[in-house]
């Protein structure tokens, strides 16, 4: 458990978000956060002056370095973070997420002629794990490779932003198969921005799992993931959603908006990254209008109908949903 914050020593973090409200009582949460909803947010120009953070309308510039330090704050209680916000089913959609990929090479068929010939497989995968600085998904990536389909070449960049949480991944790595070997590397990136290294067109399955709606311009994040993927290469996002039952919605909010923010102050001594991690689940786009952005760079939406509903999967009643793009093997 990570030590309490003395309140006579206030963290950077505080300094930071100095600013904020110090306490937002559950009504005055829930009112924004319905305000918020009514009002549905805007695709962001990648110009534009100001972003959210939260509830908060603040320069571009600054959402970097504030989210950095809300992820450097939670870094050493990321798997307690993601625990309360989703009560603790985050490790069940993670496994479905990495199921649902099937990621690695796959065996080729054997010429009956020569049944005793050498297995031929495709061609390794190349995957990136973006804002993935703990290895959660990374390491499903290659149990599931490794494991399922016997696939022991393909291999894993995690890609984060935040040097913290890329310092507990590789912490986390050493329990695993994976340490010091040529399939797991870590890489500190901007996602809107790739560096040389990821090429165009190098990435077979690129994935980001409950980090994308903390970007400043996702639909440049989106553009770099279509950049690096190759063609017939597959987008893959899960992150939290808009829940469509009215009372699972009202429960969950109220647990979100109540009860989060106070177990982060007695957990981890911080209150206001947790109340920004519930904020920015209400500012993030919903399903249908996620898709669309996905497609708008160029992607292929799988099980999106011809009258244009579906294309997406959602998770226990839309609190967290699946999102995919393949990027397809020409222009058309």
């Amino acid at each position: 458990m990570p030590p309490r914050v003395s309140p006579s020593a206030p963290s950077p973090l505080r300094k930071l978000l100095a600013i904020r409200q110090p306490y937002r009582c559950l009504s005055c949460s829930l009112r924004l956060s319905q305000a918020q909803t009514q009002s549905a947010p805007q695709p962001q120009n990648a110009s534009s002056q100001t972003t959210h953070f939260g509830f908060q309308e603040i320069p571009s510039s600054d959402k970097s370095s504030r989210v950095s330090s809300v992820f450097s704050s939670v870094a050493s209680s990321y798997d307690t973070m993601n625990d309360l916000m989703s009560l603790g089913i985050h490790r069940l959609w993670k496994d479905h997420f990495v199921r649902s990929l099937n990621p690695g090479s796959k065996p080729l068929p054997q010429s009956p002629t020569s049944p005793e010939t050498e297995e031929q497989r495709t061609e390794p995968w190349t995957m990136l794990d973006i804002a993935g600085g703990t290895g959660d998904i990374a390491f499903r990536l290659l149990d599931h490779a490794t494991l399922i389909n016997k696939d022991h070449s393909s291999r894993v960049i995690v890609s984060d932003i935040n040097p913290a949480m890329l310092s507990e991944g590789r912490k986390r790595s050493f329990s695993t198969p994976y340490a010091s070997t040529p399939r797991l590397s870590f890489l500190e990136a901007n996602a809107e921005s790739l560096p040389p290294e990821i090429e165009d067109n190098s990435i077979d399955l690129y994935t980001v799992a409950f980090g994308i709606r903390n970007f400043t311009h996702p639909q440049k994040a989106l553009a770099e993931a279509y950049r690096v993927l190759k063609p017939g290469g597959v987008f893959a996002c899960l992150e939290f959603s808009r829940v469509e039952n009215s009372l699972l919605n009202a429960v969950y909010k109220r647990w979100s908006f109540a009860a989060i923010p106070i177990i982060g102050q007695l957990v981890a001594g911080d209150r206001d990254s947790y109340q920004y991690l519930v904020e920015s689940i209400e500012r993030f786009p919903r399903q249908r209008e996620w898709r669309d952005r996905i497609a708008e760079v160029g992607f292929m939406i799988p099980g999106m109908g011809e009258d244009g509903d579906g294309g997406w999967e959602n998770l226990t009643g839309g609190v967290a949903a699946i999102h995919k793009g393949v990027k397809p093997l020409s222009r058309v």
